[in-house]
């Protein structure tokens, strides 16, 4: 992807722990990296195809300008935040804010944060076998739909499955959306369990009946195992019920760790169930 890059806005800001650098204020500096697509408006010179870096940079100062931050991580966040929200054609951006005044007792050239924020993909699992099935899961789309900096981009079909694992218990209904979202994998897990909880979620039987069950199947490319979360979700593989919805909306998605489709894995499974 191409980069569109402000380096080195100069400011004079009252951002710091200390009430001096407060009431004083320093010099900052302050560089994005913006990475998006300059192919249409390079071919075009059409300026409405690409991203007015003049404009970013008026947005920046106000606010750098129209705050005061404890801590320059902050405002690096709200910086990276409002670019990623503001300005569509923007897929990921890189802030960093040096402050060459920082209250340090050695010579230095300058004290820096940077970091790097982007819009993510997921997909998310919905299923329901209690009361009123689909309306739990419009509704749980709903409230995700609701999530800050949260899009709903594709959505399945509705499905009626049979149960998986404890099978004394209603046929299913299941679904998967895609979303779009500025979360890291933790926030959004936790959004999900507080929507479950919400919405009525009590977890008595492992597999058991359920009023709404929220699970990240897939996010961005990512492998991750930590005590809470583990994605690919790690029985994605042998649960037709999960990749019939997501075939539908993504049959094209790479498995991470398999590193073949979603269309593939599909295929496999069938064919093992029907030997």
């Amino acid at each position: 992807m191409d980069k569109i890059i402000i380096e080195n806005l100069e400011f004079i800001g009252t951002h710091g722990v200390f009430q001096e650098e407060k009431n004083l204020g320093q010099k900052f500096l302050v560089s994005v990296e913006m990475t998006t697509s300059t192919r249409e408006a390079g071919k075009t010179g059409d300026l409405t195809k690409s991203t007015h870096y003049g404009f970013v940079a008026d947005d920046i100062e106000k606010i750098f300008l129209g705050n005061s931050f404890d801590l320059i991580e902050t405002c690096a966040e709200e910086i990276a935040t409002m670019i990623l929200r503001k300005y569509p054609l923007i897929s990921e951006v890189k802030v960093c804010i040096k402050k060459p005044w920082a209250p340090i007792k050695k010579h230095f050239d300058f004290v820096a944060v940077e970091i790097t924020r982007k819009w993510h993909k997921a997909y998310i699992s919905l299923g329901s076998n209690m009361g009123d099935k689909k309306e739990n899961l419009l509704k749980a789309i709903e409230n995700i739909k609701n999530l800050p900096d949260t899009f709903v981009t594709k959505q399945s079909t509705i499905l009626e499955t049979e149960p998986y694992g404890y099978t004394n218990q209603d046929m299913f209904l299941n679904g998967c959306i895609e979303i779009k979202t500025l979360f890291t994998p933790q926030e959004l897990i936790q959004k999900l369990l507080e929507i479950e909880t919400i919405m009525g979620r009590k977890r008595v039987i492992k597999w058991g009946p359920r009023i709404i069950d929220l699970d990240i199947i897939l996010f961005d490319d990512e492998i991750i195992n930590e005590e809470n979360l583990t994605v690919p979700h790690p029985y994605m593989c042998d649960r037709l019920f999960v990749l019939e919805p997501l075939f539908e909306i993504a049959p094209y998605i790479i498995h991470p760790i398999k590193r073949i489709s979603i269309m593939e894995i599909k295929n496999i499974l069938e064919k093992s169930s029907n030997s």
